[in-house]
């Protein structure tokens, strides 16, 4: 918006609007600014710049309204009064000089045009010369000059509560390169005064010495307090021009400060709206509760009455409504029943125009685009109440996957092109946050399908063990339940259980399906599988809590009393998580027919995995298992009984996390 397509700032326009409210408040700004291709909330936005053919029309129109053709120096002039707030107001207040205050417009100037370059020269304490460099590409007219001769002026008013003098040796509309300004200005008052007090005392000391020899005591006694009276009345003056100045501009100051102090107490709150939604994004792999807490984050901190999110569906055939907040049940009822399709790329709905035309929008008056709407976009505005809105796309990679809209239905505030800057960037933070999770998400499943590809792998070597790395998993994950270990802990001993046989894929088949008895030389190479697990798991980039799965794979063969392989862990020496994949792998092992024996029945299966309490498993491990299967019907009677499990918070932290 801003460059040379869009040289000049909102505030020049305000300065004007003021002047006019002031002086010619019979005319019709609404219509002003309507001549001119401006909206009033354009107008009242300090963060929207016009185009060189908007002013010249506003300008064309003023002169023709007021019948002022020097109206443009004028309102110049008026940039630093009281009333009009203006940024020379609230940055040169307080300036120590007037040499500081010009300085200072040099690097203040790009905040109102960008189409000059400023450039300020000290000459002496009473005089500067400012250079005016028209931009490549600009073209201005001739009232530009005079509205800057205007400015230049007021920049030394509130310093001096006088007006400076301008010279004007070179101007562009003259077919110079630059317009050239030469200001200079005399002592304010409470200097002239306190000047002339000095030259006075020395004037009347010297008529005194020449009348000494002439005059009497009576009379060098009424001449005395006479010169001390009046030396004291010209101090008093000067004092009294000094507080008055004084005052005002304490006044002037403390006015701008709650200005600027507004403007920053906003800004911070946008930083920290901005900030707490990038918080959001960063805990979230959801992005249904993402939505959610965005929406609690705006509800509590955002300037406006009501807001809703809606994202695009997976077929990219209409939004969906996920959120809002200021909005009453009734009107999300409607949210909720209604369909906004963004197929038809022709459509005039703004919510469909805001999605294909990656567009934001800014309506102060739903009645000024009225025309341009669909009769379903007019019916729907209506019923829930719309008159002015802000619509953004929620974008990514040039994408639109949803929109983000605000509006006002009791607040009596004009919605500003900041507003919808601000908004626009929020949106695509959330447009990022929504494609980060995507691509989780997407890697997630894809990493889950190809364990679950390993463990199918594995086991589909033998009939008779296809679906044993499924059951473990089912057991393991049983065994949390009642141990109500957390999610994250869960998913990770998903991932050891589904893998923790995996190092059999180097094991021969005739000794992985032989049937009966293996000898102790086959037995050996048997439980090289555990080493060959770890091995081989140890080649994936497992990351968080994922990095304990290949040792917990490769210990699940361990044993409480120290007698199991490959190491001989025994106790808290062993993974928590290992010795959880033990207990679901022995009892799925006895309830499973193997080549060498058929399955135990679960009167006997559930004796031996008691027996082996203690020596081979872990006893609350094996309750909870136990637990699990009497609450899944699995066993049945007096095989299931209430067992008094040990929960998470009595294990160690470090047992769990394998620390």
């Amino acid at each position: 918006m801003t460059g040379l397509k869009r040289p000049y700032n909102s505030r020049i326009i305000q300065i004007y609007l003021k002047l006019l409210s002031q002086k010619y408040p019979e005319i019709n700004q609404n219509e002003l600014l309507a001549y001119a291709g401006m909206k009033r909330y354009e107008a009242e936005d300090e963060g929207f710049w016009f185009t060189q053919k908007q002013v010249d029309r506003f300008q064309e129109r003023i002169v023709a309204l007021t019948g002022n053709p020097d109206i443009a120096r004028e309102a110049g002039q008026f940039s630093c009064h009281l009333q009009t707030n203006s940024i020379f107001r609230r940055y040169f207040l307080g300036i120590l000089g007037p040499v500081q205050a010009y300085m200072m417009l040099e690097k203040k100037a790009s905040f109102i045009t960008k189409s000059t370059s400023f450039k300020t020269r000290k000459i002496s304490n009473q005089k500067v010369v400012v250079t005016v460099t028209p931009m490549d590409g600009i073209t201005e007219k001739e009232y530009q000059c005079r509205n800057r001769m205007g400015t230049l002026e007021s920049v030394a008013i509130p310093i001096l509560h006088s007006t400076p003098r301008i010279d004007h040796p070179k101007c562009v509309m003259r077919g110079d390169d630059a317009c050239v300004y030469e200001i200079s200005w005399r002592n304010n008052l409470p200097m002239l005064i306190k000047r002339f007090r000095y030259y006075y005392f020395i004037f009347v000391c010297l008529i005194a010495a020449g009348l000494f020899p002439l005059m009497d005591l009576t009379h060098w006694v009424i001449a005395g307090l006479s010169l001390f009276l009046s030396s004291a009345l010209l101090t008093i003056g000067s004092k009294t021009q000094e507080v008055k100045q004084m005052r005002e501009t304490m006044k002037e100051l403390h006015l701008s400060s709650d200005q600027l102090l507004e403007q920053t107490k906003n800004h911070t709150i946008q930083a920290n709206l901005a900030n707490e939604v990038g918080q959001a994004i960063s805990v979230h792999g959801d992005i249904g509760l993402l939505i959610d807490d965005i929406n609690s984050i705006f509800e509590e901190h955002i300037n406006f009455d009501r807001g809703i999110i809606l994202l695009v569906d997976e077929q990219r055939e209409h939004l969906e409504f996920k959120a809002g907040f200021g909005i009453q049940e009734k009107h999300r009822k409607l949210l909720l029943e209604n369909t906004f399709s963004i197929n038809n790329p022709d459509s005039t709905g703004i919510f469909s125009a805001c999605i294909n035309k990656r567009k934001a929008f800014l309506v102060n008056n739903l009645d000024e685009i009225e025309n341009d709407l669909s009769p379903r976009s007019k019916a729907f505005g209506r019923m829930i109440g719309t008159k002015s809105f802000i619509c953004c796309p929620i974008t990514n990679e040039n994408e639109a996957i949803g929109l983000l809209a605000v509006d006002n239905i009791t607040t009596d505030r004009h919605l500003l092109n900041s507003d919808l800057n601000f908004l626009k960037g929020i949106a695509t933070v959330i447009g990022m946050g929504i494609e980060n999770i995507k691509l989780y998400q997407g890697t997630e499943t894809q990493f889950k399908s190809i364990i679950q590809v390993l463990a199918t792998s594995i086991d589909a070597r033998d009939f008779l063990t296809a679906g044993h790395s499924e059951k473990v998993t089912t057991y393991a994950l049983g065994i949390c339940q009642e141990l109500e270990l957390d999610d994250d802990f869960k998913e990770m001993i998903r991932i050891a259980a589904l893998l923790h046989d995996y190092g059999k894929i180097a094991v021969p088949d005739s000794i992985l399906k032989k049937k009966g008895t293996l000898s102790p030389e086959e037995y050996a190479i048997i439980q090289t599988h555990a080493i060959k697990t770890k091995e081989i798991l140890d080649k994936i980039q497992f990351q968080g809590i994922y990095t304990q799965v290949p040792e917990i794979a490769y210990s699940h063969h361990e044993r409480i009393d120290g007698k199991g392989y490959p190491r001989g862990l025994k106790g808290d020496e062993i993974p928590f998580g290992a010795k959880i994949i033990a207990v679901a792998d022995f009892f799925d092992a006895i309830t499973s027919k193997r080549h060498y024996r058929s399955p135990m029945d679960m009167a006997t299966a559930v004796a031996t995995i008691r027996a082996e309490v203690g020596g081979h498993l872990d006893p609350d491990l094996t309750e909870a298992l136990l637990s699990y299967l009497g609450k899944q019907g699995i066993l049945q009677g007096k095989l299931y009984r209430t067992a008094k499990i040990r929960k998470r918070q009595t294990f160690p932290q470090a047992m769990i996390s394998g620390v």
